[in-house]
């Protein structure tokens, strides 16, 4: 697709979104005005003890309670996207490497709808800490229809995915192999925009045991189709997207039902929807910062795999296996970052900023530790991991396990602890939501310190595939150096308020 031809398409598409956003206001002010008493808000019982607790609980108690079964189910999530990364290499080296070439394209898709969702909860655990029950109403229902409306535009993309694939640089080989597949997981990524904020509004309630059963049976899901369609079927990766397009069709379903419920702040109702610019502004405006940092990332994700292919395709394979083996441990602490910055958010929401600094030195602690424990285990069993890769139905490949072993160690060292400490600092960042330094520290992430060191070494150095295994050690450790000296200044600035 020629620029010209982009250029016409978006101007399109910006017309399309237009033209549906009044049509759908419109609908919506209809069915408001056949019913204009407006439903209080009710808080059931569990969320005020949760509230309770979270604004006047021993923070080590409540940072615990609300992370780990966030961080639990982050872990096993991780480890079944190995498992199904193992299976995908059980069709072939190449087939797992196109796998991962599309999937970090669809992350480009998937990260509107998780940045929404993300910069959303935050002023939705804002409203909820304060007592301001008819504002998180009206917000949850406002953001779910939001985010409906932006999930359909997004579909009218399907006809182009094969310009799609093109504009991202993907290798002829992975488009033919991997075409059906992108089209599949598109339909999944757009359910999962509303699966997301669904996942946000429950986080922002405490209900973090709750989001944990619920993703592990979603997941357990998959899971279980994957090896039936593949090792049972023998089917190609195609099954691969059928099997993630029903995991994600149960969790909408269960979304759908459960927020179908009456009178509950945290339910949807046409009545309390909203687009005033009193209400969804203040979503938008935290939530787009969010937006474009984790397309940017996703982004120059795919870049870097892009160059990759320059150390021979399976390198993107080996890459893409070791950041989900570094992902035990950044899933882990995702998983209290995602919970502390909900607790932050709520805290500050009801006027307790030293609540809020409590919150974020035990999540650093916490976060540091875990990233050490992983680091050392991962290290330790490198050998027989790499094993189980390298080995699919066209025997064992040795060239891939040498490239995932020497690309991994570099990985690990920049990932496991300086990303947890990385991490408990972006839980401070968006609790008090300050979604734009957060968007400058990621930008940096990829744009500064992570694409152009890679650049450097393809063009100034004899290294091979662990280039890029060192230059996300680099983006990593320089990502966590920018982000403390930022922290250092945020976190006068709290305790100047708090006296």
């Amino acid at each position: 697709m020629s620029e010209a031809q982009l250029f016409i398409f978006f101007c399109l598409l910006g017309a399309a979104f237009h033209t549906f956003w009044e049509a759908a206001l419109k609908i919506i002010t209809i069915l408001k005005s056949t019913k204009q008493e407006y439903i209080m808000a009710q808080l059931s019982q569990k969320d005020s003890t949760y509230r309770d607790f979270a604004l006047q609980g021993n923070m080590f108690s409540v940072v615990l309670k609300v992370g780990i079964p966030l961080a639990i189910f982050q872990v096993i999530n991780s480890l079944f996207n190995l498992l199904d990364g193992l299976m995908a290499a059980n069709i072939s080296s190449v087939a797992v490497s196109t796998v991962t070439y599309l999937a970090q394209i669809l992350y480009v898709v998937q990260a509107l709808g998780v940045g929404l969702a993300a910069g959303s909860a935050i002023k939705i655990s804002e409203a909820y800490g304060r007592g301001d029950y008819d504002l998180v109403k009206t917000q949850v229902s406002s953001l779910l229809a939001l985010c409906a409306l932006i999930a359909v535009l997004c579909s009218f993309v399907l006809p182009f995915s094969g310009h799609i694939l093109h504009f991202f640089g993907t290798p002829e080989s992975f488009i033919a192999l991997g075409t059906t597949y992108f089209n599949i997981t598109l339909v999944s990524s757009l359910l999962s925009f509303f699966n997301s904020v669904y996942i946000a509004i429950q986080r922002s309630r405490g209900k973090s045991t709750y989001i944990m059963i619920l993703n592990m049976s979603v997941v357990t899901v998959k899971l279980t189709l994957t090896a039936i369609f593949i090792y049972g079927l023998k089917g190609d990766i195609n099954m691969l997207a059928w099997a993630t397009l029903i995991a994600q069709g149960i969790m909408f379903v269960v979304a759908i039902v459960h927020l179908s419920q009456k009178n509950n702040i945290f339910s949807f109702s046409f009545s309390a929807v909203s687009f005033k610019r009193k209400i969804i502004g203040p979503m938008l405006h935290i939530s787009f910062p969010v937006i474009i940092e984790r397309m940017a990332f996703q982004f120059g994700k795919t870049i870097i795999n892009s160059m990759s292919k320059e150390y021979g395709e399976t390198t993107v394979g080996a890459l893409s296996i070791s950041n989900n083996l570094n992902g035990l441990a950044s899933s882990a602490q995702g998983g209290f970052q995602d919970g502390g910055s909900a607790l932050i958010g709520q805290n500050r929401g009801g006027g307790k900023l030293d609540r809020t600094l409590q919150a974020f030195y035990r999540l650093l602690i916490i976060n540091a530790t875990i990233g050490f424990i992983i680091w050392g285990i991962t290290n330790l069993f490198i050998g027989p991991i790499s094993y189980l890769f390298a080995s699919s139905q066209e025997g064992f490949d040795a060239d891939f396990q040498r490239k995932l072993i020497l690309v991994f160690r570099y990985d690990s060292f920049g990932s496991c602890v300086p990303l947890g400490v990385h991490s408990a600092i972006m839980a401070l960042l968006f609790g008090f939501g300050a979604t734009k330094i957060t968007l400058l520290i990621n930008f940096c992430r990829v744009f500064v310190f992570r694409i152009p060191v890679l650049w450097y070494l393809q063009h100034f150095t004899n290294l091979g595939s662990e280039s890029t295994g060192i230059v996300m050690a680099v983006s990593n450790v320089l990502t966590m150096i920018m982000s403390s000296i930022i922290a250092f200044f945020v976190i006068r600035k709290i305790k100047r308020k708090a006296l």
